[in-house]
């Protein structure tokens, strides 16, 4: 399960290498991911940019077991996948996440 810390002005999201960073203060988010060793450049941009924040499930080719993933889209068109849970805790994610954005 992701690890959420908010209060009333911020909200932290934190699971494996992905930090998502959502503060009403500045209006903005802050996209942190690492790849392998490689830490990608941050990606920041306004809450109002956000679209929609959703669970995506897909099945797995070779297992044949459910993958679950919450996944924020921009209106830009850019998706993010942030965390790969199980399908009850991936909903909670999205919840909190919806809840604090205003979707």
């Amino acid at each position: 399960m992701a690890r959420i810390e908010s209060d009333t002005s911020k909200l932290v999201l934190r699971e494996g290498s992905t930090t998502l960073t959502l503060d009403r203060d500045s209006g903005n988010a802050t996209l942190q991911q690492k790849r392998l060793l490689w830490k990608k450049k941050p990606v920041e941009f306004a809450l109002s940019d956000i679209d929609d924040i959703a669970v995506k499930s897909d099945i797995d080719a070779m297992s044949g077991a459910a993958i679950h993933h919450s996944v924020l889209h921009r209106r830009s068109g850019e998706v993010a996948v942030l965390t790969t849970e199980e399908a009850g805790d991936a909903a909670h994610t999205v919840e909190k996440l919806r809840e604090f954005v205003g979707l």
